[in-house]
């Protein structure tokens, strides 16, 4: 079963993630975040992943601890989810356009957190929400997870568009990583003997 539930409280912020990474797509999100919850349902059902997202933060302050905060607790709950990794493809990829936005998103379960972070947003916020925290999401996610991720924004005009295919194709590169890998059953995908 490669599910895992993560309860992270600081003076900050409460957040409770429930993750099942052989879910439907399902997703129930109430981060205070309208738009960050709006992406995390990208990342669900793009990825295949169940996912529960319940948070409390100090939004009267900004957004900031509370995106973060989730994308930390996202990761810790990937990591205790993956386990060893064993018998996993290990590597996946996805180009996710929407309508003018192409995003690229490669993802490697290599066990060393790793963020190369190429958007350049067409504008600061996207209604209320400021871009600069998708950033700090995923950040804070494969920090926690202890996972490789490259992001390429390759073409886009509109911001919501960029940032949701970005999300889009992390998920569809998440999942196509955390697939089982029949010909690798049983064996550490790593020449290390550990991920």
């Amino acid at each position: 079963m490669r599910q895992a539930e993560i309860t992270r409280n600081t003076l900050e912020t409460r957040i409770k993630v429930r993750l099942d990474l052989d879910g439907s797509g399902q997703g129930t999100f109430a981060s205070g975040v309208p738009f960050l919850d709006h992406m995390l349902d990208q990342i669900a059902r793009h990825g295949m992943i169940d996912l529960e997202v319940e948070a409390q933060g100090d939004l009267h302050i900004d957004a900031h601890h509370t995106v973060e905060d989730i994308g930390i607790s996202i990761g810790q709950a990937l990591a205790r989810a993956l386990g060893d990794k064993q018998g996993l493809r290990r590597y996946g990829h996805a180009y996710v356009p929407l309508d003018e936005a192409l995003s690229r998103v490669v993802v490697d379960l290599s066990g060393r957190p790793g963020l190369v972070f190429n958007v350049e947003f067409k504008r600061a916020m996207i209604g209320a929400f400021d871009v600069d925290l998708t950033h700090e999401f995923f950040q804070g996610l494969v920090n926690h997870a202890l996972i490789t991720v490259q992001v390429d924004n390759l073409r886009g005009e509109n911001a919501h568009h960029q940032a949701e295919t970005v999300f889009k194709a992390f998920g569809r590169a998440l999942r196509m990583a955390a697939e089982a890998d029949p010909r690798a059953a049983g064996r550490i995908p790593s020449t290390k003997g550990s991920l």
